[in-house]
């Protein structure tokens, strides 16, 4: 192999597993280490810089760094990231004063932004400094889209989403709420420079064509419609007995929502097995600790009804077949079918895009899925001026994602209003530094010991459930917040290799406590990575290899297992390993 080119930034990112899992690429562990050292409000703002949202992020995140977190290469569960960015959260300071302060010299460009959800609101972010007079139009009360209608009160206090959506809206941006834009011919008359699509995936998936659905139509909510008017308060109570359809988060927030407002005995029923049900472990832990029961390998009938009422719905029972290529398949398994008993179902088997106030005659290009065709890079769609971001680029996703494609889109944006090519992006920023203050001292923690993961308290159920809107989890008080974030691994504390000092004295070996370094002869990839003391068969994470050593060896270290805790710097007689922390920030319209 030829020695590995550390100097690419998405190297030494890719090592940053939480970092990379991010679709926001939030520096996980440098906010983390600022938590250790009680730096609260840099902490919230090294987030705000990434995901936008830390506060709401804090409580509803679908957490996809927490499955890469290193710490499962010791224990069973991960660093409690997700929960330790609302320690940081709960606990700043006055965080206004370090953020862009309005009015913003104007640049003579205007923007419009349609739906005021993550996606939009953090255009908004990034473009609002660059003078851009922006203006939102969203067809709800307030912005934060999804986040306001989809999201219950007892999983976000409204507090907190009101909080950070205007920490962007009095950035000095134009709203228009309580507006639905029916026409994007009529948008683009109005000589906007670009524009934003932010509307998400609006309608709920039905089963229209079930036996009984059209006569028991009264009984039947379609979820998200039914969550957003349970947010507005148009909706108060339920029956007692629900059936909830679906296997999401959504599905998740229908049942313990509907626990809250008088449902006595809620049914979670899913086709998939209970392991492969797509709602987050937490949330379906959380609705069973509220009474909630789940079946799993339940697929409906019927609706059924009697007296102008419904009374219930019929089930066949399935096993999921797998065959050889791991291609599911629900097969009956010959029981009787199941009637559970209900006053009221929800639906919320997903989520479709709709975009009836999109002209087709403006040569905006849409797939076979009625999806419109935007580019995976910059967002931009067919017509050039108008791009797409959130669930409503590619469908439906999560708060974190649509941050994402919002920093993207506002830098495809910027560049476009600047006439530039928006696929010439400039690199993300990158820093690497050594963190030795002395000979055997490191400025971080590399202390790897087995640390157990700290439970999150959460409030009584007897008073959760008896008000939709008081916040079930409490968070981490502040030494059990600290105590949480001694568990980080700081992956982004790099293990840098200098071949021109080492001896081969295969010290550094010796003391790695996962044996993820071996100095060996060169070969092909795949040969290289068996001759390892211990084999590295994780092909999703890179080998360091280093150059040709004196003894014609090379250095190889698997990145997959190593933990950073400095071993192999400390034990090194010639200083051939160093520990250096690396920071990387995605690029944002700010930077250009």
């Amino acid at each position: 192999m030829k020695p590995t080119d550390t100097q690419n930034p998405e190297y030494y990112h890719k090592v940053v597993d939480c970092q990379y899992a991010c679709p926001a690429h939030t520096p996980v562990p440098h906010y983390i280490r600022l938590i250790a050292a009680e730096r609260y409000t840099e902490a919230y703002m090294v987030n705000w810089e990434s995901n936008v949202f830390p506060g709401v992020l804090g409580r509803t995140c679908d957490r996809p760094c927490e499955p890469a977190c290193r710490r499962v290469r010791v224990e069973e569960e991960p660093v409690a990231i997700c929960r330790l960015k609302r320690v940081a959260a709960d606990n700043k300071g006055d965080v206004r004063q370090f953020m862009p302060q309005g009015p913003f010299p104007a640049n003579g460009k205007k923007i419009a932004l349609i739906g005021g959800g993550p996606a939009s609101l953090t255009v908004a972010r990034d473009l609002a400094p660059l003078g851009y007079e922006i203006h939102l139009f969203d067809e709800q009360i307030a912005g934060g889209g999804m986040m306001r209608s989809q999201i219950p009160a007892f999983r976000l206090p409204e507090e907190v989403l009101n909080e950070e959506v205007n920490h962007i809206l009095d950035m000095g941006i134009h709203t228009q709420f309580l507006t639905y834009v029916d026409s994007l011919k009529g948008v683009l008359e109005k000589n906007y420079d670009a524009v934003f699509v932010g509307t998400g995936a609006p309608r709920g998936k039905d089963l229209p064509k079930l036996p009984g659905r059209q006569e028991a139509d009264a009984f039947i909510h379609i979820g998200i419609e039914w969550l957003a008017s349970v947010a507005f308060e148009h909706t108060h109570k339920i029956g007692k007995k629900v059936i909830v359809l679906g296997g999401g988060n959504t599905a998740m927030d229908c049942c313990r929502t509907s626990r809250r407002l008088g449902g006595e005995q809620v049914k979670v029923v899913v086709r998939s097995p209970f392991s492969t049900m797509k709602a987050s472990p937490w949330e379906k832990e959380d609705a069973m600790h509220e009474d909630v029961e789940i079946y799993d390998n339940h697929v409906p009938l019927s609706f059924e009804m009697s007296d102008g009422k419904l009374t219930g719905m019929m089930f066949q029972k399935v096993k999921a077949v797998y065959d050889e290529k791991g291609k599911r398949q629900l097969l009956p398994t010959g029981e009787p079918d199941v009637f559970i008993e209900a006053d009221e179902v929800l639906i919320a088997i997903g989520q479709e895009n709709s975009f009836p106030w999109i002209e087709r005659d403006l040569g905006l290009e849409f797939d076979d899925w009625e999806m419109p065709i935007v580019d995976k890079v910059t967002f931009q769609s067919t017509v050039p001026k108008v791009f797409f971001g959130g669930d409503a680029a590619f469908g439906p996703e999560n708060v974190i994602t649509a941050v994402a494609h919002g920093h993207q889109a506002a830098v495809s944006m910027h560049l476009f209003c600047e006439g530039k090519d928006v696929r010439q992006r400039p690199a993300p920023y990158t820093n690497l530094m050594s963190t030795k203050m002395g000979i055997h001292e490191w400025s971080y923690d590399s202390e790897v010991a087995r640390d157990a993961r700290y439970a999150v308290p959460q409030a009584a159920k007897e008073l959760t459930l008896v008000d939709r809107k008081k916040e079930v989890e409490l968070g981490f008080d502040l030494p059990t917040g600290f105590k949480e974030a001694q568990r980080c691994l700081n992956c982004d504390v790099q293990t840098v290799f200098k071949e021109d000092r080492c001896i081969e004295c295969d010290a550094c070996m010796d003391i790695c406590p996962t044996s993820c370094i071996t100095f060996t002869t060169n070969n092909n990839e795949m040969d290289l990575r068996q001759k390892l003391l211990v084999p590295a068969e994780n092909l999703t994470q890179d080998i360091l290899v280093s150059d040709t050593l004196k003894t014609g060896r090379v250095m190889v270290k698997d990145e997959d297992v190593c933990l950073h805790c400095g071993l192999c710097a400390e034990r090194c007689p010639t200083s051939a390993w160093d520990m250096q922390k690396f920071f990387y920030s995605v690029t944002k319209a700010s930077s250009l």
